[in-house]
């Protein structure tokens, strides 16, 4: 494997080099260096588990990761997320949500307590040495944001710095008013490496390029990117009479006409918040050549829904599915080796690359 390097220096540094998006190999250990060692999002805790003792069986990144969990909400309405395989003989222990008062493998009968331990297994008196720590469901770490449940495999970093992060201009939002709008939600198959995808949301450089619409209600002159360990943050401002924020006072931007905040949380989530309401993007890797982008829209004011820079989402959508498979096209190119970043408008860019390699090179 390679040893990947991003000079900190944004003004030096060298991008990622066009083999990385090209080879198998790399895109494989993405896997488990990048994908298992962070965390992801699955869903609104009040959507999945409504009710005490509950569960809700999901696949986490289906052909990719494609890691079977159970979230479950126990008597004293707690969240926890287990692994969703029986420690016998590893069968799927929950196939369909619902009410349950314990959890119970319909293969061999196998019980577990909503806690995840180990309750019960017939025809096993004479084993030695049973039940052991292990015969219990492997508990996964488990975050919230308002109810938005992150999961960690084998996390590298702790998510409540990216919480904390996140909640310094978003926590004034009443997010758990925030309503699911199914009827919104969208899947989009971009054929080109998921990186790919994330390298271009993380700039607003090709904004006045790609983006006419877009151009026309956010001031390209004061548009902003805000970088931490595990997430950043790119600020569009308005230009105009459009939809902003009415942000409180001793809010950081108070004064300011914001009409978007864009979170990108390390590798592939976006978290857009309008004054409408939230747009979640999962960037779901396929292969090597083919994206999932899934957008999951939650509702806080529909009055605002048709205005503003959160009032053509699809129309952008496709604009950056254009150039994303034109630069994954371009990237098969023998004579394209790597590019410079632009120091004042790819910092997020520099950011992301810079994390990529820190989490691949402790594979060396």
């Amino acid at each position: 494997m390679t040893k990947y390097f991003i000079d900190p220096d944004i003004t030096k540094a060298e991008m990622l080099p066009a083999q990385f998006y090209k080879s198998q190999e790399v895109f494989d250990k993405l896997k488990e260096l990048v994908f298992v060692k962070s965390w992801q999002w699955i869903g609104n805790a009040n959507t999945l588990v409504p009710l005490t003792e509950s569960a809700y069986p999901l696949v986490l990144l289906e052909s990719f990761l494609t890691e079977p969990l159970l979230v479950v909400r126990d008597k004293e309405s707690k969240v926890k997320c287990f692994t969703n395989v029986c420690t016998h003989r590893g069968n799927i222990v929950c196939s369909a949500p619902g009410k349950v008062k314990s959890l119970s493998c319909m293969y061999h009968g196998r019980k577990f307590g909503l806690d995840g331990s180990f309750k019960f297994m017939p025809e096993f008196k004479e084993a030695k040495n049973f039940p052991r720590p292990c015969d219990g469901l492997h508990e996964f770490s488990l975050k919230q944001l308002g109810y938005h449940l992150f999961v960690g495999l084998d996390p590298a970093y702790d998510f409540s710095a990216v919480i904390t992060v996140m909640n310094e201009r978003i926590g004034f939002l009443p997010l758990n008013e925030f309503k699911l709008d199914a009827s919104l939600n969208k899947d989009y198959i971009v054929n080109c490496h998921w990186a790919l995808y994330c390298d271009n949301y993380l700039e607003g450089f090709h904004i006045p390029f790609v983006h006419e619409d877009l151009n026309a209600v956010l001031d390209y002159g004061s548009y902003k990117t805000e970088v931490y360990n595990h997430v950043n943050l790119q600020i569009g401002y308005a230009d105009g009479a459009e939809e902003v924020f009415d942000l409180p006072v001793g809010h950081p931007d108070f004064g300011k006409n914001v009409a978007a905040y864009y979170y990108w949380i390390f590798p592939n989530m976006m978290f857009n918040f309008y004054p409408w309401g939230l747009s979640i993007n999962i960037i779901k890797p396929l292969t090597i050549n083919k994206t999932k982008v899934s957008f999951i829209t939650y509702i806080y004011d529909e009055t605002k829904l048709d205005s503003g820079a959160g009032a053509i989402l699809d129309k952008v959508e496709r604009e950056d599915e254009f150039v994303v498979e034109g630069v994954h096209k371009g990237l098969q190119s023998r004579f394209y080796k790597s590019g410079r970043f632009s120091p004042t408008r790819e910092q997020g860019v520099h950011h992301f690359h810079s994390l990529l390699a820190e989490f691949m090179n402790k594979d060396q």
